[in-house]
């Protein structure tokens, strides 16, 4: 690729094609955390999603191409049946001047760079806790998108969470694990919960703590440095509570299904993205 301009850090405007919940979670995230001020922010919706972008300041045009002609980043974030007829529809406007990022689940960079007519773009799996900040993001950059491109794209996202960078070649894995991982918490949280009630806990007393505990745990495993096992293993007593709980979840095959759920979700996306 012949060399482009780097996107200027400190003025550069990003722009949303798709004005749905993962755009107003990232929107949102990049405005509260102050990486970017609403005013140097656009999307285009013609229906009630404009008033979600507007209460916090971004501007909402009426077309894509006005986002686009205005942006010099572009993020996809339309489902993927229509996201090959969007970037074609707005193909004449995407020059390479323009960083292009995808968080359109199982579309790969080859068919997105050929869309677009270049491969200045990087592709992102992100996932649903986004919406409350505490995201857990990948990406994979495009063979035409620089160091820098990336450490923009690194810095937004870092504002509704962590993000990581891999090879695309990882990424149905990726959906497997973090992309699908927090549908398999939920089934946690409530099974815990169930488990409180029938062990005679009042419903949200028992909702409450099992969030909370999921919620600790998942910081200690993040922050303390220590392997889960040791984790587990610090508040087993020999004979105890926690040990006949974990004796429970053994007969059952508890890792191994959550193993399957991810390798299942894996295979899946897999499929998908070669339909």
């Amino acid at each position: 690729m012949s060399a482009v301009a780097p996107i200027p850090t400190e003025t550069y405007k990003l722009g949303f094609i798709g004005a749905g919940k993962m755009a107003e979670s990232i929107a949102r995230g990049v405005v509260k955390s102050g990486v970017l001020p609403a005013s140097r922010i656009k999307t285009a919706h013609k229906g009630a999603r404009r008033a979600a972008f507007e209460s916090f300041g971004v501007g909402v045009s009426d077309h894509n191409n006005q986002v686009v002609e205005n942006s010099d980043v572009v993020i996809f974030s339309v489902k993927p049946q229509v996201v090959k007829d969007a970037i074609l529809q707005l193909r004449p406007l995407l020059s390479e001047k323009k960083l292009l990022v995808s968080v359109v689940a199982g579309v790969k960079l080859k068919d997105l760079q050929e869309w677009a007519g270049h491969d200045r773009f990087i592709r992102i799996m992100p996932n649903t806790p986004a919406a409350v900040g505490e995201g857990a993001s990948v990406m994979s950059l495009g063979a035409g998108a620089s160091q820098e491109d990336g450490e923009i794209i690194a810095k937004l996202f870092g504002a509704v969470g962590k993000i990581w960078k891999a090879d695309e070649k990882l990424f149905d894995a990726v959906t497997g694990l973090s992309g699908s991982g927090p549908a398999y918490i939920f089934l946690v949280i409530e099974a815990l919960a169930d488990g409180a009630v029938a062990a005679g806990l009042p419903r949200e007393l028992a909702l409450n703590l099992a969030s909370q505990t999921v919620l600790g745990a998942a910081c200690m495993a993040r922050d303390s440095g220590k392997h889960p096992g040791q984790l587990k293993d610090d508040v087993t007593s020999p004979g105890g509570t926690t040990i006949a709980g974990i004796h429970e979840l053994e007969k059952s095959g508890f890792r191994g299904v959550l193993m399957n759920a991810v390798v299942a979700a894996a295979k899946r996306s897999r499929e998908l993205s070669q339909n």
